[in-house]
């Protein structure tokens, strides 16, 4: 596993963050048949997102590296992630799940390209190739876990308690990536 402090919590909060976002996972075709919407839906809003998330990515993209430090932006795309899933608890229509599919996207816009930069920054000298391997698998864990852990919340709980968690989860990345970056003097 990573050696130095800066990849240790980067691990950790985009770990976290990760095994939240996957909670939802092959579950989210249930979760828009339950608004009454078929497979061309699901594959419609699912695209939504990534659509989102590619033109904002390119539109972000140029802005990062001037205005704002990498970590406060993965801090940032944690947190519209977390308020959206749990705005996912209160809507009832396909507009309202498209409208939080591109927010969504622009989430990840915002997230995933902070997160690349700043593992990109921090990596150790000679181990770039086992620090990504690390994350991987650390990434396939999270994901492979969580997907499990989802079914099982959202067959004894609910969606609505599905989405809470996610949003908690994302809520407690956040907390630990300002306390362990954000509130270190550079």
């Amino acid at each position: 596993m990573a050696h130095n402090h800066y990849l240790k919590v980067l691990f950790v909060t985009n770990g976290i963050f990760v095994f939240a976002a996957s909670l939802l996972g092959p579950l989210y075709a249930v979760f828009v048949q339950k608004l009454g919407n078929g497979i061309l839906t699901i594959s419609a809003t699912y695209a939504a997102e990534l659509l989102s998330a590619t033109v904002f990515t390119i539109i972000l993209s140029r802005l990062h590296d001037k205005f704002i430090r990498h970590e406060a932006l993965l801090l940032i795309g944690f947190l519209i992630r977390a308020v959206i899933w749990i705005t996912f608890m209160f809507i009832h229509s396909l507009p309202e799940l498209m409208i939080l599919q591109v927010a969504l996207g622009i989430g990840d816009a915002v997230g995933s390209p902070a997160f690349n930069s700043f593992f990109a920054e921090h990596l150790d000298k000679d181990k770039h190739l086992q620090e990504y391997a690390d994350w991987q698998v650390l990434n396939n864990v999270a994901v492979a876990a969580s997907t499990i852990v989802g079914g099982f919340i959202a067959s004894l709980f609910g969606f609505p308690m599905l989405f809470l968690t996610m949003a908690l989860l994302a809520c407690i990345a956040a907390i630990i990536l300002i306390k362990n970056l954000l509130l270190e003097a550079h």
